[in-house]
């Protein structure tokens, strides 16, 4: 196979895919991790990154800056859902003996990264990777003020996802002088999230087998000592 016929070959793919497949992966994938524990093993930077990767391919800029602010959106309500089950649920869930990703050291650093930083934890957790999915668990079992909450939620997330996306996408163009690197790097990212997600899922997977560590200390444990010394 000459290299213009594989070209063609790898690229129809990702044409026939088009902005709606690249829209309804991001979406679903923005709000699982804003929102739950699987969150935490999903490549959702990488993801944001392809994404407009792939719409740089088919030069849908329009689509991509649309898609951006979609997302924040979602990625607002989702870590408002993980707000709500932090609150309701508490985060007991979230440490887990021998876990590699749940465990008891990851919750204590990202609930002491919390209480030191507060309003400004929840906007810079967008950046990391872990984090922005248990800090809104977090501040919902700490009972932080909700609509401080929302504010910083937005604010986070309007500087993450169109900024990633539009990454991708601008810098996927800067190759177009370069046809066949264009296509390598589509490939290449859509290999990438493919693979870590697989992954993060098989992790997931072994990570939630594990029994919960009775002896980690949770956010909700301070709460509940504030209202016992109150009474």
């Amino acid at each position: 196979m000459t290299a213009p016929a594989a070209q063609l070959a790898l690229a129809g793919p990702l044409d026939q895919a088009g902005p709606l497949t690249v829209w309804a992966v991001v979406l679903v994938f923005v709000f699982l991790e804003c929102a739950f524990i699987i969150g935490m093993f999903l490549p959702g930077d990488s993801l944001l990154i392809a994404a407009g990767v792939v719409l740089a391919h088919g030069a849908h800029e329009m689509s991509a800056w649309t898609l951006g602010f979609v997302a924040a959106g979602v990625a607002v309500t989702g870590n408002q859902v993980g707000y709500l089950v932090g609150r309701f649920a508490g985060t007991r869930m979230l440490a887990r003996r021998e876990g590699r990703i749940l465990n008891r050291a990851n919750l204590e650093r990202a609930a002491a990264f919390f209480a030191r930083w507060g309003f400004w934890a929840i906007v810079v957790a967008r950046w990391l990777p872990w984090v922005r999915t248990l800090a809104p668990m977090i501040a919902g079992a700490a009972r932080m003020d909700n609509a401080r909450y929302i504010v910083a939620n937005a604010v986070g997330a309007l500087l993450w996802v169109p900024t990633l996306i539009m990454l991708g996408y601008y810098g996927a163009g800067l190759l177009d002088t370069l046809p066949w690197l264009m296509e390598a790097a589509t490939i290449l990212a859509v290999g990438f999230f493919v693979v870590g997600s697989g992954y993060g899922l098989y992790r997931y997977l072994q990570d939630v087998r594990r029994p919960v560590d009775e002896t980690a200390h949770h956010p909700e444990d301070d709460r509940d000592d504030d209202l016992r010394d109150a009474a």
